[in-house]
């Protein structure tokens, strides 16, 4: 019963709580609150448990327009659902309040809640306008005049609607903010100083509105005041007396001056008129007039030197303002003597052409000189322009001689137009002038000179006969015949190195148009046979004496693609360990394909080398250059071919379901375009480990150890026999084996006695060097043996051990033994006791006593 009484009482409570509190929750938000902001816990609130907000529906009854919150149904609060935007819900209103009913069912209760939004400085203050035209008078504005400006407005409430104005520096402005309870605040442009339209006809200044917000947030508007002229300048001349100077002969309409006057104001303040207002003597009056508008004073008259020297003008200058005002100037003008007389220039003597190395002081015209003036005016002074080559010598009163005064040269210079000039002494002087056409002739002082000292050409081999190289140039600045340049190849200097260590003359490849310099080839080249040709060719012109020039020509040639690979025969020996016999070529292996042969022993390992494929290209470079291919059989065979090496190795270990025989396809490419290649076919016979010995014994004892690759019937029957021929080696080497175990035993007794020094710390040391590179053994207590099989013979060599002297006076007596070199001339005799030792012998003591490895292994490199 307790439990049932529960909730009802609390609900009792909750319902006398409300309306006590008047039924109403607040809460307040900040406007622009992101979407999903939780504004109040609405359910608890209310006084709702755990899950009756969902069960109840809990939710917002909507009156006409977007409330921008929601209240979230699991949780009960009340969370903001859109943009919040306090100017748009209450405008100016403060504070902003959104009235909300919240509905629950079960039973139907409406509940309202109030929600303020309160404002965030989010508006900047905005002025009517960005830019405000002011007109003020200048003189008539007088300073403390106050001009109403509009000021900003901040859609925001509060501080941040609280606004303050800056205006940017200026001397003649200021502003005044008044403030009252009763209107609105008011702003005024104050004038601190007088305007001079004159001095600055214009004002910008930034007014600048701030608002109380944090951070505080800025509008601005820009005032262009302008400032009206009035009448207050004068027009003033840019001279106060203008001297002019005439000559006597001067023409009617002849610009005498041009006054000028400036008024800094504008409009009809600025704007002028001249007029003469007197002239001394008066009848100056009649030869000048005046343009009023231009200030230009022209001569209307004809002057006389000996009448009247000097005329004196009054020149004013009035605005159309209100009232006019006015400037004066004075124009002097001086009348000068006229000198009316030019000089005159004759050339009496003219010899022309004149050599390019003709004499200083060589004479080349002759002059006369007059002047029909008389005083200063008839004295007259003559120069010759340019200054150089030539110059003038005064002979005798009015005659002048036109010499040579430095060095000429055709080939700079071919023609010189002379201008000999006359002036008088008069004021101002007259002037005259005669022009001469002074030619230069050619002599033969150049050489052909080519541009380039040393010509480098590229040329590529087979290239066809008569084909261009290159082309040659030398210049000649000389004319004519001096000028006419041909070429050739100089004899005797020049050639190239050939193949085989001789010398062949350029001129047996190359030859060169005596014309044109065009260098041809005479026949195809072979960059196998020259590489590099270095030759002179000469350039001789045709004057007298003739004159020549030498250029040094390099020529390269450059490889082509055009020689095949060709495969080499390989050495004697096989290439790698355990291969029982080595590659050989076959037939017209040079030429592109050949056929080679080798043996391999069931089980070799992995990366073993069978053959080894040699070939060699008679190009150059990456023409040269050859990689080696395994073109049969494709896929995962037992075998690989090294891509640079050549090398053919075992890929994995050899297994009797590979058959006994493998055929391989090599292709040798080299590196050009196109590339050319040669074939190699390598038969590689599969036989147990000692008939490969047999095998690799016989191809030794042949010679070079080759053969040409037979059949597959060939090499089955070449199997057989070696199969055949194992019992009797073995038979040989059980009668062999009594003589060396009586070797050892020799050898035992001998060592004896060093037992304890061959037992010492130290490790003994076996060193076997073969073609494909060295492997080391240590074991203790053992003396090494290492065979080793060279090209000219076979040696047996003992490696004593290498163990560290021990302490005390016995050390010298515990030296070791210097080791011991056995040589066995005979080559079948030693090819013999390899088979002997590797296969025949029992293997119980050759392990302990001589050779650590398996029957399958065979580390001395025999082959």
């Amino acid at each position: 019963m307790g439990v049932w009484w529960g909730p009802v009482v609390r609900v009792l409570v909750l319902q006398a709580a409300w309306a006590l509190g008047g039924g109403q929750v607040r809460y307040s938000v900040p406007e622009e609150a992101k979407a999903g902001t939780v504004v109040g816990r609405l359910a608890q609130d209310l006084g709702l448990e755990a899950g009756e907000p969902e069960a109840r529906r809990l939710r917002l009854v909507a009156q006409g327009r977007r409330a921008s919150v929601e209240v979230s149904g699991a949780s009960g609060a009340l969370v903001v659902s859109s943009r919040l935007d306090r100017e748009e819900l209450c405008g100016k209103s403060a504070p902003c309040a959104l009235r909300l009913e919240v509905l629950v069912e079960r039973p139907l209760r409406v509940f309202h809640v109030e929600l303020e939004v309160t404002d965030i400085n989010d508006n900047a203050p905005l002025f009517p306008a960005a830019r405000k035209n002011l007109s003020l008078a200048e003189l008539t504005t007088v300073p403390g005049s106050r001009f109403p400006l509009e000021g900003a407005s901040d859609a925001d409430v509060g501080a941040n609607a609280q606004l303050s104005y800056t205006l940017s520096p200026s001397e003649h402005f200021s502003l005044d903010l008044q403030r009252s309870e009763e209107y609105r605040e008011s702003l005024f442009l104050v004038l601190r100083r007088p305007l001079d339209r004159e001095t600055m006809p214009e004002h910008r200044l930034m007014l600048t509105a701030s608002d109380g917000g944090r951070p505080s947030l800025t509008g601005t508007m820009e005032l262009v005041i302008s400032v009206l002229d009035a009448n207050d300048n004068a027009p003033q001349f840019n001279q106060s007396v203008y001297k002019v100077q005439l000559l006597e002969s001067t023409a009617e309409g002849t610009l005498v001056a041009q006054v000028n006057a400036t008024d800094p104001d504008v409009g009809s303040n600025g704007e002028m008129t001249f007029t003469a207002s007197s002239t001394f003597p008066a009848h100056g009056l009649n030869l000048f007039i005046l343009d009023p508008k231009t200030g230009e004073i022209r001569l209307t008259g004809t002057l006389d030197f000996e009448d009247v020297r000097s005329y004196e003008i009054e020149i004013e200058a009035t605005d159309k303002g209100t009232p006019p005002l006015s400037g004066h100037c004075k124009v002097l003008v001086e009348v000068l003597d006229v000198n009316d007389n030019a000089p005159e220039v004759w050339v009496t003597s003219l010899s022309v052409p004149v050599p390019e190395d003709a004499a200083v002081g060589t004479v080349v015209a002759l002059l006369s000189v007059s002047d029909r003036d008389s005083g200063a005016n008839g004295r007259v002074r003559c120069a010759v322009w340019p200054a150089a080559p030539f110059g003038l010598v005064a002979t005798f009163a009015g005659s002048y001689s036109l010499v040579l005064r430095e060095a000429l040269d055709r080939e700079r210079v071919s023609e010189y137009e002379v201008e000999v000039r006359a002036e008088d002494g008069g004021a101002p002087a007259l002037r005259a002038s005669r022009g001469l056409r002074v030619p230069v002739s050619d002599v033969n002082d150049n050489a052909p000179a080519f541009a380039q000292a040393v010509y480098t050409v590229l040329a590529r081999e087979n290239n066809a006969a008569g084909a261009e190289l290159a082309r040659l140039w030398a210049r000649d600045p000389d004319e004519a015949g001096n000028g006419r340049v041909s070429y050739s190849v100089a004899e005797g200097v020049g050639g190239g190195a050939v193949a085989g260590g001789g010398w062949r003359a350029a001129s047996s490849y190359v030859s060169v148009d005596a014309e044109s310099g065009r260098l041809w080839a005479l026949q195809p080249l072979d960059y196998e046979e020259v590489q590099v040709l270095q030759f002179e060719v000469r350039a001789v012109d045709a004057g007298e004496p003739p004159l020549c020039g030498n250029a040094t020509v390099q020529l390269f040639v450059v490889d082509e693609n055009d020689n095949a690979p060709a495969l080499l025969p390989p050495a004697g020996g096989g290439p790698g360990g355990g291969a029982a016999g080595s590659a050989a070529s076959g037939p017209g292996s040079g030429s592109g394909s050949g056929a080679l042969w080798a043996w391999a022993a069931w089980g070799a390992p992995a990366g073993q080398v069978v053959a080894k494929i040699r070939a060699v290209d008679a190009d150059s470079g990456y023409n040269a250059w050859l990689r080696y291919e395994l073109w049969e059989p494709r896929g995962k065979g037992p075998f690989r071919v090294g891509l640079y090496s050549g090398e053919v190795s075992t890929a994995r270990a050899l297994e009797e379901a590979d058959g006994p025989r493998q055929r391989l396809v090599i292709v040798v490419r080299d590196h050009g375009e196109p590339a050319r290649s040669a074939t190699a076919t390598l038969s590689v016979s599969l036989v147990e480990g000692a008939e490969a010995a047999l095998a690799a014994a016989g191809s030794s004892s042949s010679g070079a150890g080759l053969r040409p690759a037979a059949g597959a019937e060939s090499g089955a029957a070449a199997a057989a026999a070696a199969a055949t021929n194992v019992w009797l080696v073995v038979a040989i080497c059980a009668v062999s084996s009594l003589f060396l175990l009586a070797v050892v035993l020799y050898g035992a007794s001998r060592w004896a006695p060093r037992a304890a020094v061959l037992s010492g710390p130290g490790p003994a040391t076996l060193v076997c060097a073969s073609e494909v590179g060295s492997w080391s053994y240590s074991q203790r207590q053992s003396r090494s043996l290492c065979v080793a099989e060279g090209a000219g013979k076979s040696d047996l060599m003992v490696f004593s051990p290498n163990f560290p002297p021990p302490p005390g006076p016995a050390a010298k007596e515990t030296q070791p033994e210097p080791p011991a070199l056995v040589d066995t001339e005979g080559e079948d005799l030693h090819k013999i006791f390899k088979v002997l030792v590797n296969h025949v012998l029992p293997q119980s003591w050759m392990k302990w006593s001589f050779f650590p490895w398996s029957h399958r292994t065979y580390p001395f490199g025999w082959h």
